[in-house]
């Protein structure tokens, strides 16, 4: 995450500086969104107003620890060999 200091012209403009679009890969078109808040103001991409794709969820979770094993994974989740009882359990 960058900081940048920005001055409104007497337009009312500002410039997003190009090393922060390049950190959000914001290239022109983008549509952003204005959201005024108590404390200030919060910049963010608009939402697509249609259906995501699985490949749009690509990399919104991030880990930085060492990779992980399939089964190692899987330890986690809930499991029963009997299926009967595992369903009771999810209801």
């Amino acid at each position: 995450m960058s900081i940048a200091t920005i001055t409104l012209s007497s337009k009312g403009q500002v410039v997003i500086p190009k090393e922060i679009r390049d950190e959000l890969h914001w290239e022109p078109g983008t549509e952003l969104e204005l959201i005024s808040t108590p404390t200030g103001l919060t910049l963010r991409t608009k939402k697509p107003t249609g259906k995501l794709n699985l490949a749009d969820l690509r990399g919104i979770l991030k880990y930085d620890g060492p990779p992980i094993s399939t089964e190692e994974l899987c330890k986690s989740v809930d499991f029963y060999p009997d299926w009967d009882e595992s369903e009771k359990r999810s209801r």
